[in-house]
């Protein structure tokens, strides 16, 4: 019975040992949260950033990780849905984390703004649509959808393509970009450009024809199609039945490889995006040479992988590279306000898009200067430059 005894009493201290050594070792991560569409109609752009955040979590690790720790991000999936991005952030706020990343949508990130303004942790939105307020907690990702529209229009404008038709979704993100199209047609530098018709749909509509046909009729030299995901597949769509084939702009959100090769058959001939300038590796543009290493550090990941970024992995990377550099420099200890104190004051800081610069542009770090006009390639799967940085057209 003694002997029993002895050896049950080794047994439950090898099983506590294992126990507290994985909860040791699990208290020795650098956890990140994370809330991100992996499921509903966002989801494709949520599994991409997702993809890139564990590409980011290798090199870091490979790197040292935050001042030794183990980065790891943990995962929470916002359903595409304001309220469950709502409920979930409470969740993760309990915890008093010091940053959060996401959510990626606009209307999910106004939802869950109001909750970190001025105090608790540092929320980065991984959608570039969001205006946060100067000094607050909240950070927006990549390029303003204003200033990637201001890129475009001055592209088209120098090409000599003046009138434009414009149709976007009727929710959150086309308001938004509604609105930014109205403001850059409005700059006088933009006297000449003439809006020819403006439409909306709901992006659970099943056809846009009605749409479309307004569009045909007001004859214009391109459209500007600003939606994501399904709802500009039925654009697409809409317009290869109608057959109005003219040069189409849409989002960079819809800047995915996923995406271009499942509308192959309904892309338009000449389809066109306003982009950070991530998509630029490889051209002849004049960058330094620390944006072209963080740039080439950024495909070599990748391709490490046997894969290639795309937008979805651009909306990702800065921020968690940024975030980690700030934490490497301040330490695993520091609070939301000293992190966001540290971003507020920082620039010439090299990333994927060019330099960042949050005394220029707070709460982004990221103004016109970052964005540029490609077009996708369908023969060579790739999008190809067409502009420089602030879309002056590059000489052909």
């Amino acid at each position: 019975m003694n002997r029993q005894w002895k050896q049950w009493n080794a047994g439950l201290a090898l099983a506590l040992f294992v126990s507290l050594s994985g909860a040791a070792r699990a208290a020795d991560n650098y956890e990140i949260n994370v809330i991100l569409p992996q499921t509903g109609r966002a989801s494709f752009l949520g599994k991409g950033e997702i993809r890139a955040l564990e590409l980011v979590q290798k090199a870091v690790n490979a790197g040292g990780g935050i001042g030794g720790r183990p980065l790891k991000f943990t995962y929470f999936d916002d359903q595409s849905s304001p309220q469950t991005a709502l409920q979930l952030t409470n969740q993760v706020l309990a915890s008093r984390p010091a940053v959060v990343i996401g959510p990626t949508i606009i209307a999910q990130c106004n939802a869950v703004a109001p909750l970190v303004q001025q105090n608790g942790p540092l929320l980065y939105c991984l959608s570039p649509g969001i205006k946060p307020a100067k000094g607050s907690h909240v950070f927006s990702a990549s390029v303003s959808t204003r200033d990637l529209q201001t890129a475009l229009i001055r592209y088209f404008r120098l090409k000599g393509w003046t009138r434009v038709a414009v149709i976007t979704s009727s929710d959150a993100s086309g308001q938004e970009a509604e609105e930014g199209i109205n403001a850059v047609m409005s700059l006088p530098e933009n006297k000449d450009m003439k809006l020819v018709a403006g439409v909306r749909f709901d992006p659970s509509d099943i056809s846009v024809s009605a749409q479309i046909e307004r569009i045909k009729a007001a004859q214009p030299q391109f459209v500007i199609a600003w939606s994501t995901g399904a709802a500009i597949a039925t654009v697409f769509k809409g317009m290869v039945q109608a057959g109005l084939n003219l040069p189409v702009v849409t989002t960079h959100g819809n800047m995915t490889y996923a995406q271009m090769k499942q509308y192959a058959a309904f892309l338009p001939k000449e389809l066109y995006f306003p982009a950070p300038l991530w998509a630029a590796q490889g051209a002849n543009l004049k960058l330094s040479a620390e944006v072209k290493k963080a740039q080439d550090e950024f495909y070599a990941a990748y391709r490490a992988e046997n894969e290639m970024p795309d937008e979805t992995a651009e909306l990702a990377w800065g921020p968690a590279m940024l975030l980690v550099d700030a934490l490497r420099k301040l330490g695993a200890n520091a609070t939301g306000t000293q992190i966001r104190d540290y971003l507020m004051n920082l620039k010439g800081h090299p990333s994927i898009n060019g330099e960042y610069d949050f005394v220029a542009a707070p709460q982004r770090g990221m103004g016109e200067k970052n964005g540029m006009v490609v077009r996708w390639d369908a023969a060579k799967q790739v999008w190809e430059t067409m502009s420089q940085p602030t879309g002056i057209p590059l000489a052909k």
